[in-house]
């Protein structure tokens, strides 16, 4: 559970409750250790998803233009590149998705949600997982079977690959109520640009298409 608090100066923040009872706890050691609860910095514009699929944008919602989509990918595309390259111990989120990525006013992007998360070092091209982590419809083959190759900082480039065409075609990945594979969404290789009615949008929309096509 999240809520919405102010601090004593006046700056607003973001408290995340964790589930006492989940699991092994794992989640919640990621996260935060010992603690109980998470203190975010507030992201008034809310997560990815509210934005990008036609179905559920909301009239009092503003339409993000594929220039605007294509910033934000770039973003995602920076965070991403400082948790691999970045730090000193390497970082691997095992669950890039539309929900995890946060938007501030301007709609600069965050990545959150950091409780699948891996850590090994730079030298480190494959790591061990007992089990599967991430989401149907994003989850890279690697993570989702074993037999398929070994889990790196580019099963999380995979993810955003996935995001990426979901951002371009309007649609999710996976249909709603769908709990395995079958449900995937086959997104179709019709030309981006025609998606988009003015020339600008058109061509940050090929940019938008070339970014899937590239990771």
């Amino acid at each position: 559970t999240v809520y919405k608090g102010k601090l004593l100066d006046g700056h607003l923040v973001a408290v995340k409750l964790l589930n006492k009872t989940k699991g092994n706890g794992e989640e919640f050691i990621n996260e935060v250790g010992r603690k109980r609860a998470l203190i975010y910095e507030f992201m008034p514009t809310g997560s990815l998803e509210l934005f990008i699929h036609k179905e559920d944008i909301m009239n009092d919602r503003p339409h993000l233009s594929s220039e605007e989509l294509l910033k934000i990918a770039i973003g995602i595309a920076r965070g991403l590149e400082y948790l691999h390259r970045g730090c000193n111990t390497r970082i691997l989120h095992l669950d890039i998705k539309p929900h995890n990525i946060l938007l501030d006013e301007k709609f600069l992007p965050k990545i959150a949600d950091f409780g699948l998360s891996k850590l090994c070092t730079t030298k480190d091209s494959i790591v061990s997982m007992l089990e599967a982590r991430g989401t149907i419809g994003y989850i890279a083959p690697e993570v989702f079977c074993r037999n398929v190759g070994g889990v790196s900082h580019k099963s999380d480039v995979y993810s955003y690959g996935m995001m990426i065409l979901e951002m371009v075609g309007g649609r999710k990945n996976i249909g709603v109520g769908e709990d395995d594979i079958s449900g995937i969404v086959v997104h179709t290789n019709e030309p981006i640009g025609q998606a988009f009615d003015e020339q600008g949008d058109r061509d940050a929309g090929r940019k938008l298409g070339s970014f899937a096509n590239s990771t």
